[in-house]
């Protein structure tokens, strides 16, 4: 289809040109409205709740979304952290610290929806709405930048493009906050430019403070850029004073990232006991040998008790062990294959022709300071770059409305181009819905099965899970909630030269259950219960 489209580009590029200008002219008329910026949020949340019968409510399988679990469930019964159980060693799980309290390893911000998911009736909730959330806020973002209509457009392509498919966004990762953040900076920028309020300067301010409480290092440097351009573009104005700049936006700024800061400190200390030490820090202190940066040399070899940790962190040493070139093209396939694709590359033919105006030559360099930072980390993820898919909106919207300008021998093509972005978008996802764009691991469904099962029965259990020496890390059986005593199902694990019988003696009061999670299928039988 693509190749087609692009011949009808050169020998056809008004081929059902009047359909498309009555579609554009009422979405033009529409994207004026009040209602445009909430009305991409239902959309957002109404193409996901139609894919539910061919894409299901996410599983939770990943170590990353389990942590995150965690700390949704601490949240929503009211507290931030969770005192250390006794028998922890047992407990112990990836991302998950142990002591001093019982805690995610990761900052609240990309927790909180799932709590508020949870409060609403799961905790899939929070991230459906932190969909509609992302797809809204980048839509306002845009509007800043361009007019009401292309803005429109891109919230649509974001959602189309990052949204609808995306596991940091549609799984248990709270993705959607810090591009959340990421857009309300951004946004707030050319908003403060041009008129100076006090309400957008607490935009820009509540961006930076989701951006903190949720990925700090990446919401650094992508509003580093911005810190030093805002005030180069407002004190070139010489109506704006010193004084005015300062009470209408810097006051505003630094009160909310004050008051965030204040927070994260309490929130520090509530975990880790020390209000400058981040969670994250004390459990890379305590679990990770190999460096944060590409420059960086690995530390000392770890061991530990639980053979699962020795096999994860020794690939993740290996992997930050590669050679940084190798590296960066890995990381650079997988950012494009998450945010770009072969659709979304089509409008950034034209980025040369967009970066003539200054303002989107300021949101190029924001660009490649970002991805400069990611490539200097040791390892990648996709919702690492959470922050990039604002700055990477503007860049693809600026473009395609160079692009539209473009004409060949008097022909159109720009038009036609931009109009088959759109239908590639909807086409992809009509595509991806048809091969229902991920399946649930086995492994996965099997102890959401288990739990069912265990669910249904009588009284409380313990589940102590046997690995086999080549038990795949990535396979975590092994996660509990906030409370681990009060819960009805306990997840432990053996450990070789760590005797059960003060965990049985501790849990003498549940059933205990022996699960063998390398067998095909895996069996989960009764050990005993509190009556035998």
């Amino acid at each position: 289809m693509p190749a087609v489209a692009l011949t009808l580009t050169l020998i056809a590029p008004r081929v059902g040109d009047r359909r498309f200008r009555a579609v554009e002219d009422r979405a033009s008329d529409f994207a004026r409205s009040r209602w445009a910026i909430p009305a991409v949020g239902l959309l957002a949340i109404a193409f996901r709740l139609a894919l539910l019968p061919i894409l299901p409510v996410p599983q939770r399988s990943l170590h990353d979304e389990n942590s995150l679990l965690l700390a949704a469930d601490t949240f929503a019964h009211g507290r931030l952290t969770n005192p250390p159980h006794p028998l922890w060693i047992f407990f112990d799980t990836f991302h998950v610290l142990q002591h001093p309290t019982y805690a995610s390893k990761y900052l609240p911000g990309s927790a909180a929806p799932l709590a508020l998911g949870q409060l609403l009736g799961h905790p899939w909730l929070g991230s459906l709405l932190g969909l509609a959330a992302v797809c809204m806020a980048v839509t306002w973002m845009l509007r800043g930048w361009f007019s009401a209509a292309w803005a429109l457009l891109g919230g649509v392509l974001f959602l189309f493009g990052v949204g609808l498919f995306s596991f940091w966004i549609d799984g248990y990762y709270g993705g959607a906050i810090p591009a959340i953040g990421a857009a309300l900076v951004l946004g707030a920028y050319p908003r403060i430019a041009a008129s100076l309020r006090v309400r957008d300067a607490l935009w820009m301010g509540a961006g930076a403070a989701l951006l903190a409480t949720s990925r700090p290092l990446e919401g650094f440097v992508f509003c580093v850029p911005i810190a030093i351009a805002l005030p180069v573009e407002l004190f070139a104005r010489r109506s704006h004073s010193i004084d005015l700049v300062a009470r209408r936006v810097v006051l505003p700024v630094f009160a909310v990232l004050g008051a965030t800061g204040l927070f994260l400190a309490y929130y520090d200390w509530r975990v880790t006991g020390d209000p400058l030490l981040l969670p994250w820090t004390l459990y890379h202190r305590e679990y990770y040998n190999y460096p944060v940066f590409a420059w960086q040399d690995p530390g000392p070899p770890l061991h530990y008790d639980n053979p699962q940790f020795e096999c994860y962190f020794l690939h993740w040493q290996r992997e930050s062990g590669a050679p940084w070139g190798e590296r960066s093209w890995k990381t650079a396939a997988i950012w494009w294959r998450t945010f770009l694709g072969v659709t979304l590359t089509i409008p950034l033919i034209a980025l040369p022709w967009a970066l003539r105006e200054r303002r989107i030559r300021l949101v190029a360099i924001q660009f490649a300071l970002c991805a400069a930072a990611l490539l200097s980390v040791a390892w990648y993820q996709p919702h690492y770059a959470a922050p990039l898919a604002a700055t990477l909106y503007v860049l693809i919207v600026g473009s395609m409305i160079a692009l539209r300008r473009w004409k060949l021998r008097g022909r159109a093509i720009g038009v036609f181009v931009t109009r088959l972005v759109m239908v590639l978008a909807l086409d992809w996802v009509l595509v991806l819905a048809a091969g229902a764009a991920w399946v649930p691991e086995d492994w996965a469904t099997d102890r959401a099965r288990f739990v069912r099962s265990l669910e249904a029965k009588p009284g409380r259990h313990l589940v102590i899970v046997h690995y086999q020496p080549d038990h795949d890390c990535g396979h975590e059986w092994v996660y509990n909630a906030a409370d681990i005593d009060r819960a009805r199902i306990v997840w432990a694990r053996e450990i070789p030269g760590h005797e059960l019988a003060p965990l049985l003696d501790y849990y003498r009061d549940r059933s205990i259950w022996r699960l063998e999670a390398d067998a095909e299928p895996p069996r989960l039988s009764l050990v005993t219960s509190p009556g035998r």
